[in-house]
């Protein structure tokens, strides 16, 4: 099952590589997950480790695999390029379920659903830092900087828009924020993707099984470290608190499952048994309409997912807006739901038409002649 997991990192990577350089808005992670993400947990931040570093706040992902969020731990970043800050991910209500919108790196902070990371991103913008003549100068007041190793600072006062902790915008009890004109403006400027270190910082938190809602209830061992990696550092981050309380979904096995939106999310059909019907002739019949019904249903569900591919790619080349593509997702749910009933259709008259004929009416209890 740990595949699933690795396959779903890995399809990660290629859409955060997709917006490395281009002028495509924020991608949408994943399918839609039926519970809401733990609220941000309270911890403090851990001191710069330098000149140049850019903090990044942590943030719940999801493990397909273990039906779990876990904690990504916040770390300190080098910027990849002069002039760039970091735009969080987060979580959103999608009509469905809560999906995930990848953060990036860019000239200027887009919209990152109002949520409340502290250390400067209290729901919109950011007031930890800025840039000036090439170097990044940090605002004391709200970051930890040892001011004997970094020069560059300044000391502005600031106030939180967004006191609470939740961490998702949308649904029930989510964040109530709307991207502003400029934010939606950012959002299809040019974008660097999350930088390889980030990547191992994700992959990393999956992979300890401590930092998973379900082990430590909202309140992950490592809250964040210094550098990317740095599970294991002095400087490591514990978490404080819990942001709120949590009480973690059933795993799917005991209650309904998500949603599945594309045909490659549905479960693998077996080949169907040989029939046992006595007669060695009909059963290869039967065997052989069964292999044919079953192939023509694989390539009806290789074109839907081709199709809906093909629309995904079309919305990312058109930078539509997030309501867009929730339709899109919505749309295609139908779709491979319609398709599958189809198919669960087809396979049951096939059952029902390979059925052994019964035995004559009146005949079936009558006794032996002469009984």
């Amino acid at each position: 099952m740990r595949n699933r997991s690795v396959i779903f990192s890995l399809i990660l990577a290629i859409l955060l590589l997709a917006m490395s350089g281009t002028a495509a808005g924020q991608v949408r992670v994943g399918v839609a997950i039926a519970t809401a993400p733990p609220p941000i947990p309270v911890y403090e931040q851990p001191i710069c480790p330098g000149d140049g570093y850019i903090w990044t706040p942590g943030y719940w992902a999801y493990d397909d695999d273990d039906a779990d969020y876990y904690w990504v731990p916040g770390t300190w970043v080098p910027a990849p390029e002069v002039g760039f800050f970091w735009t969080p991910g987060y979580w959103a209500w999608g009509g469905n379920g809560f999906v995930f919108t990848a953060g990036y790196w860019g000239p200027v902070v887009g919209f990152y659903g109002g949520i409340n990371y502290g250390f400067g991103y209290f729901g919109h913008g950011y007031e930890g830092g800025r840039w000036d003549g090439g170097h990044f100068y940090y605002n004391t007041t709200v970051n930890r900087v040892n001011v004997e190793v970094v020069h560059n600072v300044y000391n502005t006062r600031v106030t939180e828009t967004t006191v609470n902790r939740v961490s998702y915008n949308g649904g029930n009890g989510g964040i109530n924020a709307r991207a502003s004109a400029q934010e939606e403006a950012t959002a299809r400027q040019r974008h660097v993707a999350p930088v390889s270190a980030q990547v191992q910082q994700e992959r990393t938190a999956r992979s300890d099984k401590q930092q998973g809602a379900s082990v430590n209830h909202g309140a992950p061992a490592v809250a964040a470290t210094p550098k990317p990696g740095g599970f294991r550092d002095s400087g490591v981050v514990t978490t404080r608190e819990a942001g709120g309380p949590y009480k973690p979904a059933p795993r799917p096995e005991n209650s309904a499952s998500r949603p599945v939106i594309h045909p490659n999310e549905l479960p693998h059909v077996d080949r169907a048994a040989p029939s046992n019907s006595g007669n060695a002739k009909l059963d290869q019949k039967y065997q052989q309409e069964q292999e044919k019904l079953q192939a023509k249903q694989q390539k009806d569900l290789q074109k839907l997912q081709q199709k809906q591919e093909q629309e995904h790619q079309q919305m990312a080349k058109q930078q539509v807006n997030q309501a867009k593509q929730q339709q899109m997702e919505q749309r295609h749910q139908q779709q491979t739901q319609q398709l599958q009933q189809k198919h669960e259709q087809q396979t049951q008259q096939m059952h029902q038409r390979q059925q052994p004929p019964a035995p004559p009416h009146g005949n079936e209890n009558k006794p032996p002649h002469g009984s």
